[in-house]
């Protein structure tokens, strides 16, 4: 049951970004260009989707998940120079290319060729890290 509710999650989050313009980085980068041309329209994405969580997490906050047996919490809970060079590594990307893992993955299915390069580009960094970085631990308790 989980791994169906995973799926189907993770259908109804695609359908919802690109129904909402997310796996166009044009329209990220018109979102992110506050000082340019500001297409504000992603706000309002933005808004549904925190007027649809808001009360499903407050009704869920102090129970467990409906198809697992505990939360799953990461364990690390320290700033260190991999969560800043990450985090930066994560804002310069999608603000210089319009892309963010999840709205990458979804567009793959519009067989973009800058989607695609970008999620090759995003599995070999994801590779990468783990020969450059090589002690970092589960950051996840097993």
């Amino acid at each position: 049951m989980n791994r169906l509710f995973s799926l189907l999650s993770g259908l109804i989050f695609g359908l919802g970004l690109t129904l909402s313009s997310m796996t166009n980085p044009a329209k990220v980068i018109g979102f992110l260009d506050i000082t340019g041309n500001w297409d504000p329209s992603l706000m309002f994405v933005m808004i549904g989707a925190i007027l649809i969580f808001s009360p499903v997490f407050y009704m869920l906050r102090n129970n467990k998940p409906l198809f697992a047996s505990r939360f799953v919490i990461p364990k690390i809970n320290k700033i260190d120079s991999q969560l800043i060079y990450g985090s930066t590594l994560f804002g310069v990307g999608w603000g210089t290319i319009g892309f963010c893992p999840g709205p990458a993955i979804s567009s793959l299915a519009l067989l973009n060729p800058l989607s695609i390069l970008f999620v090759i580009s995003m599995v070999l960094g994801f590779y990468s890290s783990k020969i450059f970085f090589s002690e970092t631990k589960s950051i996840f308790y097993e």
